[in-house]
């Protein structure tokens, strides 16, 4: 019994809003109406017997006045006095009434049940439309990568006004939260980079004059590292920043070309770690801020080369496929659990295995441009160790850009 009882309830609850709306009506509607209906039958079935006296004189009248007359023939065999008295009379005549009246009134509350549960269905619909809206502009947001777009609800005031209304409010707060985190950081990052850079520059005009004392020179050495890694990631910073805040200018760029310009960039450092690239190159065809699309071949580039074994392997693979366009960088290193791959994309994530030139913000500025271009950003780690990451993003028509001579170079081709 236990189990139908939750199967019911399951059932029941597998159903739409709207579905359980029309069922809670009609059944209403159905007890109700029953309950309207055998009311009704008892007070018809006690109003014939109250009026009993106003009908059976009529019934007793009727015989007398159709007396045979003496020279009449019968017909055939007489009917007994007892079956055709008033009493009985009245009581067929009590039967046949309420018979008919239970069941027109039946057939009635079946019609009007089938009536009731179709007007449910069209008044649910019609009040959870603009619901309906409130969910698919909600889920749209939600999927974007601004926070600008609103509910903007008309019609009356009722409760679904209500919620859009508190939803476009929280849409505010979050908006002018997240827009003045964002000028924060490139503020501060603008700020920071001219104290950096005279810095570097007292630095490196006394080093470079020989007035470094020997034993002094590895300090000022590793001050100047320092600096450089502080310019990196407030360059890392701004990238963030600017990533994120969806203002874009979109441009035609190939991604063929971003994974072109990042092989050239890490050359030396994939040859200094012995790691050993393969491309495999397709037009890729995009539309975006050029300098950030080509930050994303920069940064997963570079952590597939920084978060790698010595003499590991690297792959970057570029193209399209069903509408979008796509670059995949995979490589070998430590093995990852599933549950440890959205810790990478947050800021500062450095991962387990790691450089001191990192900043752990490579992945995060990935995830913001790929997220402000409308695209996807998927990870997978590799049962051997390492990673493979892919961003997909909406292609666009571009002329067909000639084959770059660097795909063409065996020693880029294959570090």
């Amino acid at each position: 019994m236990n189990r139908a009882r939750t199967g019911r309830r399951l059932s029941l609850h597998g159903l739409p809003l709207r579905g359980r709306l029309t069922l809670m009506t009609t059944t209403v509607f159905a007890v109700l109406g029953s309950g309207l209906l055998l009311l009704n039958w008892l007070s018809a079935r006690q109003l014939l017997k109250d009026n009993r006296h106003r009908i059976e004189p009529e019934s007793v009248l009727a015989p007398a006045q159709t007396e045979p007359s003496p020279t009449a023939t019968p017909q055939g065999p007489s009917i007994p006095a007892s079956l055709t008295s008033p009493a009985q009379r009245f009581e067929d005549f009590q039967h046949t009434v309420l018979s008919d009246l239970l069941l027109r009134s039946l057939l009635l509350l079946a019609v009007f049940t089938a009536l009731a549960g179709l007007l449910a269905w069209w008044g649910s619909s019609r009040s959870l439309h603009r619901l309906s809206q409130v969910t698919a502009a909600a889920r749209r947001i939600s999927t974007g990568s601004t926070l600008d777009e609103r509910l903007g609800l008309t019609g009356p005031h009722d409760e679904v006004r209500e919620l859009g209304n508190t939803f476009d409010t929280m849409l505010d707060r979050l908006d002018r939260s997240f827009t003045a985190q964002r000028r924060f950081t490139s503020h501060a990052s603008h700020e920071l980079r001219t104290p950096l850079t005279l810095q570097r520059t007292a630095l490196e005009i006394p080093l470079a004059q020989g007035r470094v004392p020997a034993d002094l020179r590895p300090a000022v050495q590793r001050a100047l590292d320092a600096n450089a890694r502080s310019e990196r990631l407030i360059a890392a910073l701004l990238t963030l920043a600017r990533g994120e805040s969806g203002q874009l200018t979109p441009h035609p760029v190939d991604l063929k070309d971003a994974a072109r310009d990042a092989l050239a960039d890490l050359a030396d450092e994939a040859r200094t770690a012995g790691i050993r690239i393969t491309v495999d190159p397709a037009p890729a065809p995009v539309a975006g801020d050029p300098s950030l699309l080509r930050q994303i071949a920069l940064n997963l580039l570079a952590n597939a080369v920084r978060h790698n074994h010595r003499d590991g392997a690297a792959t970057v693979t570029t193209g399209t496929v069903g509408g979008l366009a796509f670059i995949e960088v995979g490589n070998t290193g430590p093995v990852l659990e599933p549950d440890e791959l959205p810790a990478l994309f947050e800021p500062f994530q450095r991962g387990r295995e790691h450089r001191s030139d990192g900043s752990g913000l490579g992945l995060a500025v990935v995830r913001a441009i790929t997220l402000t271009h409308h695209g996807e950003l998927t990870a997978t780690p590799r049962p051997d160790g390492g990673l493979t990451v892919r961003v997909e993003l909406p292609t666009t028509q571009m002329e067909q850009v000639p084959q770059s001579p660097a795909f063409e170079n065996p020693t880029l081709r294959n570090i």
